[in-house]
């Protein structure tokens, strides 16, 4: 979906392979020339006629051309009974002997610590970490700039004890119009074919797909909401048939998961293959995409292989984005040894559908049209895509896949022998038969099928069936029963119940009917074997449960695409409008209608029009009130279609609008301080009080309470009397040493209902000698009644 014009219009060709010899060197190398200088001064011997398939160098997905910044992953492989103890890789510009920094042609990065490392005396070449019986290694290797030209991988192996050239396999990216590669190559040699598989019965394996695509590894314009992994789909098929592959076009099952993270088509164009396909992997969905392993465990799926069908394919989508997903495709499970890989692990990079040209995770849908080949993600793609880096280098991996073999059925012809933990956990694997007395020790393949009966009639006759012992792990216990066998009769005089629906396994969780929130899933399977009475199975094929999905996410919430571009100006001269919109990516779940701007409007100016006249639009609808209640202001708008921009015609008016008057709570201030007390002996009260601020109107809530008393208690009284002049008794409590005035009278009520308060002081006299002598002050409440 990024910058595709770059790679248009290249070609690749392959060079054809070596017959491996033993390499003569005039003189063993000083310690500073290092491995890689042995590599660059190989000389064969013999002929290039024979192709040599004992050691093959496989670049993931057989592309026909590099893409300049894409990151391939890249693996050596030794055939049975073949291995090699060490080995260096080295990438070469055409034409150059590699010995300047410049000769190198793009970066290697290591995936495999404990196998794989960079050469301390050739940096730019990988080999191995300890010497030691290998049969594979794997590492990434990441294509140089456009204009690079041809590139040679070039490996060197140890094996038996020498050092031995092995087919030498490269790129060439040139011009269409410019020369071709420029190798001694007899056209009709090719890249070694896949080997048909040799394998016997059947394998089962459990794939676990691990996300690392987080904020973390790749923080550039990584959106936080919405990130997740969609449904994994994918299948065990034939070399016939591929769900997916690089160079390839996308089916529209693919485009449906590689836009929409919708699994459902891809499914039923793999179904449609059905014998092809042995059995269709799916895993649920993963929100959000990077998930810690103590708080939900990985999706996984189980699958099984045979020699028919022992490639594996799948997909997913890392959402959102354009078209890009992560995934394998004809991943071969058959080993050179006529056996079943035991386990297989990957870094997983991320790859173009071809179908949406957009740059960013949250770009506006764009097709691609014409459609665009299935490619790699690079680090030079595009400026504005979130993994774009000027200086090139390693992409980063986004998931890791797991691949690990738990049982096999049948009987095995691998000419490797079994270790005995695989044997163990083979069997582990197997139910076993009721009555079956053998010993544990004793390690049996699985029972062949029943032979024919003896009899032809409704007498009674014998079939047979036998069992391989593949191991025995104690020599001092005996293994029996290596045959068996069983009363039978013609067809038709059996006297036994009719044989039971035999039935598949469950085919892995489909992906959860909801983005966010509560949804359903299901599951099914098919009837292997009807009954041999031709009654019709009871057992259910299909199951659904309750799942989900981004548990954190608001029933309220709405996920908008980023803005598209803008419509033309409205105006060919003058001032116009213009217009631009974004898309609902996904509703709100309560129902409701998404509160986002979908639509967004703007000036723009043209030229001027000089003397033409101002061409208007019609008014628009006036808009929603401002306000939800009370008085507000509602707008409409009409556009500028032509004319001068200095036209003075009114584009926008405003309006009053009214609506239902706004409910009013009453409003109260803070609490004041309380009084002092009352009493300055003996026991009285204190008092605080709050001010109404704003009085409740029609439907608000009433006031709360202004007033708050409490008791309060000071030292013992030491009173006296006097008359007052006013013929009153006013009980004059002094400081010690300070001399005051009579109490003032009561002040009035700051309120005549509701609860309002009184005031009287008593005050220093003039002439008092003491400095400490204070005012005193007391407050009561007063007009409490409701009003």
């Amino acid at each position: 979906a990024l910058d595709r014009n770059a790679s248009r219009g290249f070609l690749l060709c392959f060079v054809c392979s070596f017959v491996p010899t033993a390499i003569a060197f005039s003189e063993e190398p000083s310690r500073s020339d290092g491995f890689c200088g042995r590599i660059l001064r190989a000389q064969t011997q013999g002929t290039r006629r024979d192709g040599y398939h004992e050691f093959r160098l496989r670049v993931e997905g057989d592309p026909e051309s590099y893409q300049p910044g894409s990151s391939y992953r890249v693996v050596l492989l030794a055939s049975s009974p073949a291995y090699f103890r060490g080995f260096t890789l080295i990438a070469l510009k055409e034409g150059r002997e590699g010995t300047a920094a410049g000769h190198y042609a793009g970066q290697f990065q290591i995936i495999e610590e404990e196998d794989t490392q960079f050469m301390t005396n050739c940096p730019p070449a990988v080999t191995e970490t300890t010497p030691r019986r290998r049969t594979r290694i794997q590492v990434l290797w990441t294509a140089p700039p456009a204009g690079s030209g041809c590139v040679i991988l070039k490996y060197v192996v140890l094996a038996y004890h020498l050092f031995l050239l092995r087919p030498n396999f490269f790129f060439c990216l040139v011009p269409v119009s410019d020369r071709p590669c420029q190798f001694m190559c007899d056209p009709i040699a090719t890249l070694p074919p896949a080997l048909e598989c040799c394998a016997c019965g059947t394998a089962k394996y459990r794939l676990t797909f691990f996300g690392n695509w987080s904020e973390k590894i790749h923080p550039k314009d990584f959106p936080r909401r919405a990130n997740h992994w969609s449904a994994l789909i994918g299948a065990s098929h034939t070399a016939g048939y591929t769900p997916w592959e690089y160079g390839g076009y996308a089916s529209e099952g693919v485009r449906q998961v590689a836009e929409l993270g919708s699994p459902i088509k891809m499914e039923e164009e793999i179904r449609q293959k059905a014998d092809e396909v042995l059995t269709v992997i799916k895993t649920k969905a993963q929100w959000p995409a990077w998930q810690p392993l103590n708080l939900r465990a990985p999706p996984s799926a189980e699958f099984s292989v045979d020699r028919v069908r022992h490639l594996m394919s799948f997909l997913t989508m890392l959402g959102p984005s354009p078209d890009w997903n992560v995934g394998l495709t004809k991943e071969d499970l058959c080993t050179p040894e006529c056996g079943w890989v035991q386990r297989m692990e990957a870094e997983l990079l991320p790859w173009d559908a071809g179908t949406d040209s957009g740059v960013t995770y949250e770009s506006p849908n764009k097709p691609t049209v014409p459609q665009d080949r299935i490619r790699p993600l690079s680090r030079l793609d595009h400026p504005q895509s979130p993994f774009y880096d000027p200086l090139g280098g390693a992409m980063p991996s986004l998931a890791r896949v797991v691949v690990e073999r738990i049982a096999r059925k049948g009987e095995q012809c691998n000419t490797v022998p079994d270790l005995v933990d695989d044997i163990v956990a083979d069997i582990g694997q197997q139910e076993q038969e009721k009555g079956d007395d053998a010993p544990e020790t004793c390690i049996y393949s699985a029972w062949s099928p029943w032979s024919a009966c003896s009899s032809a009639t409704c007498d009674k006759g014998r079939r047979m069936r036998q069992r391989m012992l593949k191991a025995q792990l104690d020599p001092t216990v005996a293994c029996p029963r290596t045959q068996d066998f069983q009363p039978c009769m013609a067809p038709g005089c059996s006297l036994e119940e009719p044989s039971a629906c035999m039935m598949s396994e469950w085919i892995g969780w489909s992906a959860c009917s909801a983005s966010c929130g509560m949804g359903m899933r299901s599951r099914e399977r098919y009837v292997q074997q009807y009954p041999e009475d031709g009654a019709l199975c009871q057992l259910h094929t299909e199951e659904t449960e309750k799942c989900q999905v981004n548990a954190e996410c608001s029933p309220s919430s709405c996920i908008v695409t980023e803005w598209g571009e803008w419509d033309p100006c409205s105006a060919t001269c003058g001032l116009g409008m213009r217009r631009r919109e974004r898309m609902v990516k996904m509703p709100p779940l309560d129902g409701s209608m998404c509160k986002a701007e979908v639509l967004e409007v703007d000036k723009c100016m043209m030229p001027d029009c000089g003397a033409a006249p101002c061409m208007l639009s019609p008014w628009s609808d006036w808009g929603g009130c401002s306000v939800s209640c009370g008085v507000g202001m509602r707008t409409r708008q009409r556009m500028l279609k032509s004319g001068p921009a200095s036209c003075s015609e009114e584009l926008e008016q405003s309006d009053k609008c009214m609506l239902p008057e706004c409910p009013v709570d009453c409003m109260v201030s803070e609490w004041s301080e309380w009084s002092e007390c009352n009493k300055s002996c003996g026991k009285g009260h204190t008092l605080r009080s709050r001010m109404v601020k704003l009085e409740p109107g029609p439907g608000g809530s009433a006031c709360p309470e202004t007033v708050q008393r409490k008791k309060c208690k000071v030292r013992k009284c030491g009173k006296r009397r006097r008359r007052g002049k006013q013929g009153r008794d006013a009980a004059v409590e002094e400081q010690p040493g300070c001399r005051m005035q009579p109490w003032t009278g009561w002040t009035g009520c700051t309120k005549s209902c509701g609860g309002g308060i009184q005031e009287r002081f008593m005050l220093v006299k003039k002439k008092a000698k003491v400095a400490s002598c204070k005012d005193r002050k007391e407050i009561r409440g007063c007009n409490v009644e409701p009003c």
